[in-house]
């Protein structure tokens, strides 16, 4: 089992404020990390949030606006003044690469590690790896923006082992193949392998909307989240301001969530005209009824699921 935690390390929009930074959120999974959107200044909450500069680190983009993007720069500089030397992979709009490339260029700092840029075309996975995958959908705004997910891949099945021992099965390979859903042949007997194993463990799903309008795709994109954490810049008197410049409100995200069947909703991206928060949880809540807002360095902890859900 791999412990996960979402850290929020910037909840603004477009404007930092005394008390958030712009847009940046870490999924911290077991010692990886998995990093979406890098606003400008975030490697501050970045080393306030202990995390280390040394760490498998994947980067996403939802798309090219400054507030989203341009602080990987300084991330990049920080973690190889701070003696990174562990490859990083970036994930982005055809844009990010020339970005990249060319800022490094101009400012001319080296890196004492590589940097691996994706370039993403098309919707669909971005990344699978052997117990989860990252997928990207359209999202809607006004230059073109990708929402997330990343989506742990089921488990094994709890595995009796007692039930193996009383049977006589060898611990090794036929342990394996028992836990993994295949039957075997044991001194001339079938045994099958829901008698050792119970059913595969669902994982978990996080989805993350960056800047957007809601569309039906989206709500089918984030179908069964555990965690969806959607952009609320405006509360509801700014509606017509909110559609105007391809962003959302906080009952804009509530609707996604309760039309999405996710479990938790955390709102973020508030614009810096909000003091405080608390109307737009209220807002949301009359729509959907378990929301929190992002905090810069609020930790959320996401427990697995169970297979009884």
């Amino acid at each position: 089992m791999v412990d996960m935690q979402i850290i929020f390390l910037g909840t603004s929009a477009a404007i930092p404020t005394w008390e958030r930074g712009l847009s940046s959120i870490a999924i911290r999974r077991g010692n990886e990390l998995l990093l979406f959107d890098t606003g400008e200044g975030m490697q501050r909450n970045y080393v306030r949030a202990g995390l280390r500069m040394n760490n498998k680190t994947k980067i996403f983009i939802t798309h090219m606006h400054s507030d989203h993007c341009v602080g990987v720069l300084g991330l990049l500089q920080t973690m190889s003044l701070q003696g990174r030397q562990t490859a990083i992979d970036i994930y982005g709009h055809p844009r990010l690469a020339e970005f990249l490339q060319e800022n490094i260029r101009i400012i001319n700092f080296r890196l004492e590690f590589d940097v691996n840029i994706h370039v993403i075309y098309e919707e669909g996975i971005v990344v699978r790896e052997k117990e989860y995958e990252v997928s990207c959908c359209e999202a809607h705004h006004s230059i073109p923006a990708y929402s997330y997910y990343i989506r742990e891949l089921e488990r094994p099945g709890i595995f009796n082992i007692d039930e193996a021992k009383r049977l006589g099965i060898p611990p090794g390979p036929l342990y394996n193949k028992l836990q993994h859903g295949e039957d075997i042949t044991y001194n001339g007997n079938i045994i099958k392998s829901y008698q050792i194993a119970g059913p595969p463990q669902p994982g978990r799903k996080i989805g993350i909307s960056g800047d957007t309008r809601p569309t039906d795709k989206l709500i089918d994109f984030f179908k069964d989240c555990d965690l969806l954490i959607f952009e609320s810049t405006y509360e509801d008197e700014k509606y017509t301001k909110a559609i105007e410049s391809f962003h959302s409100t906080a009952t804009d995200a509530a609707i996604v969530a309760k039309k999405s069947h996710v479990k938790k909703l955390i709102l973020t991206h508030f614009s810096a005209r909000y003091k405080k928060v608390s109307n737009m949880i209220k807002e949301a809540s009359a729509i959907y009824n378990n929301v929190e807002a992002a905090e810069d360095l609020k930790i959320v902890t996401i427990p697995y699921r169970s297979i009884y859900e």
